[in-house]
């Protein structure tokens, strides 16, 4: 009887677990060198006051969290598209996704600073 309550207990409790969904990220494609784009998008994030905490040029990945508060993490990743690059940001702030809109300054100041901007 015991462990008959114990496990609709646990199955119980199971049942409460939720997952947090995976951020949406934005996505721009860029006419550049898959490299000067990670190397700009670092630039950028470490300029509006990010730390880089994880970069890895090989595969065009790289993890930065803000220094202050709210304390938003932006992942980016960068992949050869064509003759250039395309740059894949997402962001969350307590684990929780942000919406992918909130990027587009970030996204429009690279393409600035890669000289891209209309």
């Amino acid at each position: 009887m015991r462990r008959a309550v114990l496990v609709s207990l646990l199955a119980l409790l199971a049942g409460c677990a939720t997952t947090t969904p995976a951020p949406e990220p934005r996505e721009l494609a860029f006419a550049a060198a898959p490299e000067a784009v990670l190397q700009e998008a670092l630039g950028l994030l470490a300029d509006e006051g990010y730390v880089i905490r994880r970069a890895n040029a090989e595969r065009g990945r790289a993890e930065a969290a803000l220094a202050r508060w709210p304390g938003y993490r932006v992942d980016v990743a960068v992949v050869p598209e064509g003759q250039g690059a395309r740059a894949s940001l997402s962001a969350t702030r307590g684990g929780r996704p942000l919406p992918p809109h909130l990027l587009d300054p970030l996204l429009a100041e690279l393409q600035r600073r890669l000289g891209l901007a209309p």
